[in-house]
């Protein structure tokens, strides 16, 4: 190339008019590339979904039902032995078999085993027939130990869809170490709808009802076995 066609081409991309014309387009790709992020961010923001959190029915601060004669023993709340899905928050579900999964945006307030073991002990201390009613810390002594294992709170998948509770309680004299009672419960309890809120309030009916039965049952072990008599050790 010649020098002065060189010069001349260069005099041409300096001149003010197509410095201006670069600077324009430059302009054009940054903005268009600033409104696609743009976009792309606010996508992003629409489709995120939010978790909801669940939680069972738990007694408020209930007087303890006024008893003349309530039973002479401090009963101590244990923590509940599970797998481990049942001592995170999700809620799990299952179509039956093998295999479970769980919900991600569909949480529990609490892990299931720390959930029931609140409602027990709020439902035995709130009915006052027993002199006293804790959680078990190592601070506190008492007559028994109530522990036991839940084995299954999850959805199951229909139809019918329901809400499975399966769980057992042990009373473990504390003094001795011996078992004196046991109780076993299960149930499939039906959903009203097919959405997860329909599920959580059948396991919250669940457990309520499941609760209950214990209570019964532990209230007939002591009108049978009142303290101070040799206790029997279940097999």
């Amino acid at each position: 190339m010649k020098q002065e066609t060189y010069e001349s081409m260069t005099k041409l991309a300096a001149s003010p008019l197509n410095v201006r014309k670069r600077v324009a387009v430059t302009l054009r790709v940054k903005i268009g590339l600033g409104l696609l992020v743009l976009g792309v961010g606010l996508a992003g923001c629409g489709s995120a979904k939010v978790s909801r959190h669940y939680q069972l029915t738990v007694p408020g601060n209930i007087v303890p039902a006024a008893e003349a004669n309530p039973v002479p023993v401090t009963l101590l709340i244990g923590r509940l032995a599970a797998p481990a899905l049942y001592h995170e928050d999700q809620i799990v579900y299952s179509s039956g078999g093998q295999s479970m999964g769980t919900y991600e945006y569909q949480r529990w307030s609490e892990p299931p085993t720390d959930m029931i073991a609140e409602v027990m002990l709020r439902q035995l201390r709130a009915s006052g027939h027993y002199r006293g009613v804790y959680v078990l810390r190592s601070d506190l002594s008492g007559d028994y130990l109530l522990h036991g294992h839940l084995y299954d709170f999850k959805e199951i998948s229909g139809p019918p869809l329901v809400g499975r509770v399966t769980m057992e309680l042990e009373l473990r004299n504390v003094k001795t170490g011996n078992t004196v009672w046991t109780h076993f419960y299960t149930r499939d309890e039906p959903a009203a709808g097919k959405e997860v809120g329909a599920v959580v309030a059948a396991l919250d009916k669940n457990v309520q009802q499941g609760i209950a039965e214990f209570r019964a049952s532990l209230d007939q072990y002591f009108a049978e076995h009142p303290p101070g008599q040799p206790a029997r050790t279940e097999p």
